[in-house]
């Protein structure tokens, strides 16, 4: 209580007083401090050692192989021969959103990826809502991999020694199975690699990523010798709803792109060769996808792909009527998809590292050890939860959640973008959107028509996941943020 006698100059001295609660959750990280923290972690920082070519690799490592080898057996029933469109679609959606991307990441560079942009645009509970989103987006996903990763790894088994994993050990409850073992191992090999820090993660993946490429142009190169015009007769049998849907499982696919932000703090020019690495990757992903699909379903009727998760390499066996070449194939896939699961296991963990580093998760996710320059904590428990996810949980339910947590990142991003273009107009731009905010605006209208065309399902699956992250959020994060502590100081 002030002194009623003291000097008015004294009386007008108020503690000022806190912010409201919705001021707090809108209190925007600088971008200033989000560069000027970047590397750092508790006891040690990430090590700056990727360049154009290897952030390149990362992107179309964290992204080639999924839809193709894994997911284009779920697509197809969806839409018939026309998921060629679906694919056209899904890319146009990710193309929009990686404009996007690309400038943020050159004005951002950043390991936390749309997380940070969504901080430093749009406040802390957006930021979380975003980074919650995320760890939907690349955790899932590598589940989601990891399980049509052992559906190839029986065919290389089947082509080559004859003999298959049993069902019960290689498949999830609800799938035939009690335990997917070959998905729990796959992921743990990539975490070795990652253990190892992100130099040698990279090494690894470029190789991996070579080879997958090279299987898919042997793939078009042996597929059409099978194709059939008749396939395409009836193109869309399911009409402009099946095609949506198919795109809107698809998108999937396009899933990692932006992978090559997370490597934001660990870039030896980031903002010149993030844009460049999110856009050729893109690029390259896209085209080859569009030419593989419709080389498949030129060579099988699209009602031949339901329940095939392994879709290439029966194509390619059935072409040349040689167990050969399926077996080559799967071999190929084998390498190429444990490769996606490398990339997009990576992106999660610097997400989480970010996170971590703002006091919004626990300090053990920005933990770096000091001999690798990785953060060893953080991928060992990540690693350990996809694994057990991915052993457990079937691949259609984890693809469709992967994809709304996606699409719901990406459409924040597209927003985020604009603001940050008329907040800050001073800022240097390594690359700029064109026709902004028109196509920001395009990728905001795709991304929330493609949400809208997932499953009831997904969408209460989504529902209770942003319900968890909330009360996460409220109970710990928004107590411990430490952009709060340092405003309280």
């Amino acid at each position: 209580m002030l002194d009623q006698g003291a000097p008015p100059q004294q009386r007008d001295r108020t503690v000022p007083a806190s912010p409201g609660l919705g001021a707090r959750l809108m209190r925007r990280k600088p971008v200033e401090r989000l560069v000027a923290e970047g590397g750092q972690g508790e006891g040690g920082s990430l090590r700056r050692s990727l360049g154009l070519w290897q952030l390149t690799m990362i992107s179309i490592g964290a992204t080639l192989g999924t839809g193709i080898f894994v997911v284009l057996g779920e697509a197809v029933p969806k839409a018939g021969p026309a998921v060629t469109l679906s694919f056209v679609i899904a890319g146009l959606t990710a193309l929009f959103s990686a404009l996007s991307y690309a400038e943020l990441a050159g004005t951002i560079p950043v390991a936390g990826s749309s997380y940070s942009y969504a901080y430093a645009t749009m406040g802390e509970l957006i930021a979380w809502i975003c980074g919650w989103c995320l760890v939907l987006e690349y955790g899932v996903s590598v589940a989601a991999v990891a399980v049509g990763w052992g559906e190839y790894l029986n065919e290389l088994l089947d082509g080559t020694i004859g003999v298959t994993i049993p069902a019960v050990l290689s498949a999830p409850p609800g799938d035939g199975g009690v335990f997917n073992l070959p998905a729990l191992i796959v992921v743990l090999l990539a975490m070795t690699f990652l253990l190892g820090g992100a130099r040698e993660s990279a090494r690894a993946n470029t190789v991996m990523v070579v080879v997958k490429i090279a299987a898919l142009v042997m793939f078009c190169a042996i597929g059409v010798q099978g194709f059939r015009s008749g396939n395409y007769e009836d193109f869309m049998p399911l009409g402009m709803a099946g095609v949506s849907a198919a795109g809107a499982t698809l998108f999937f696919s396009y899933i990692g792109f932006d992978a090559a932000s997370t490597a934001g703090e660990e870039a030896t020019n980031a903002q010149r060769d993030l844009p460049r690495a999110i856009m050729l990757s893109l690029v390259i992903v896209t085209a080859l996808y569009v030419l593989v699909a419709a080389v498949a379903v030129g060579a099988r009727p699209w009602q031949g792909f339901t329940d095939s998760e392994a879709a290439l390499a029966q194509i390619m066996r059935d072409v040349t009527g040689q167990a050969f070449w399926g077996t080559l194939l799967a071999f190929c896939a084998v390498i190429a998809i444990a490769s996606v699961v490398l990339t997009v296991l990576y992106g999660q963990t610097r997400i989480l590292f970010a996170m971590s580093r703002d006091g919004l998760v626990p300090k053990v996710f920005s933990r770096v050890h000091p001999k690798t320059g990785a953060p060893r904590a953080n991928t060992l428990i990540v690693s350990l939860f996809c694994g057990v996810l991915a052993a457990a949980v079937p691949l259609g339910q984890l693809a469709d959640a992967t994809s709304i947590g996606t699409l719901f990142a990406f459409a924040l991003v597209n927003v985020a973008v604009v603001i940050l273009r008329r907040t800050r107009p001073d800022m240097p731009r390594t690359f700029r959107v064109p026709l902004s905010p028109l196509l920001p605006a395009l990728g905001f209208g795709f991304c929330v028509w493609m949400m809208g065309s997932l499953s009831t399902v997904t969408w209460v699956v989504f529902g209770v996941w942003m319900a968890v992250g909330l009360v996460f959020y409220f109970l710990y994060g928004h107590r411990r943020s430490r952009l709060a502590s340092s405003e309280v100081k």
